[in-house]
């Protein structure tokens, strides 16, 4: 899977220097650095943007950063639950290990972007476009993706119980390998969208059938 999407592009990451930051102010840019063990909070700021950065070990809480711009970023261990991330634009992102609770992801851009190994339960990421995009080893239970588009999007061995996909063309979506008793879909949204057999029973009851065992 991983072969399909970008990975980061930053040459000698052991070199690049570390930044501390304090506070964010709109249109603010980084790039070439290293940012570690910080706490940023209370920030609101539009359009930020980041190239070539890798956060790690980082807490962004009770801040708003609108339309911020991640390209060749790496966020590892870091904790951005329930910060807001509206029209995000994201080209060869990772997020490892991530605390991702409730961030709000509306109408974001995810153009070559992994999420690998964390915790996403009720992530928003409604309206959002997905261009080349990953999920795996992750929770993401509530999460709601109503109406995006999921181009090039993958998932593989996520929790998805309970998300929503309800305005989603799952058509080639694999979801096989992902745990879940139910989902919140559109019958007519589910054609051509990859499950086990196991999983089957799940939407059972979108097509009105009952399953005798």
């Amino acid at each position: 899977m991983n072969n399909k999407i970008e990975q980061p592009r930053i040459p000698e990451p052991e070199l690049l220097l570390p930044q501390q930051i304090h506070s964010l102010s709109s249109k603010d840019e980084f790039s070439r650095c290293l940012i570690s063990g910080a706490l940023i909070e209370y920030q609101d700021a539009a359009r930020v943007s980041f190239d070539k950065v890798i956060f790690k070990n980082v807490t962004i809480t009770e801040s708003s950063l609108h339309g911020i711009e991640l390209t060749d970023v790496i966020f590892d261990h870091c904790d951005l639950s329930n910060v807001d991330f509206n029209d995000a634009f994201m080209h060869r992102t990772e997020f490892r290990d991530c605390r991702l609770i409730g961030t709000d992801f509306t109408r974001a851009r995810f153009q070559n972007v992994s999420v690998t190994g964390c915790i996403g339960e009720f992530a928003v990421f409604r309206f959002a476009n997905f261009k080349g995009a990953s999920f795996e080893r992750s929770s993401l239970v509530s999460a709601d993706y109503y109406q995006s588009t999921l181009s090039g999007l993958y998932f593989s061995e996520c929790n998805l119980d309970q998300a929503t996909l309800a305005g989603c063309k799952l058509k080639d979506i694999d979801l096989s390998d992902c745990e879940f008793t139910g989902l919140v879909v559109d019958l007519q949204d589910l054609d051509g969208c990859v499950i086990s057999a196991e999983q089957a029973a799940s939407f059972a009851g979108l097509l009105g059938l009952v399953i005798k065992y």
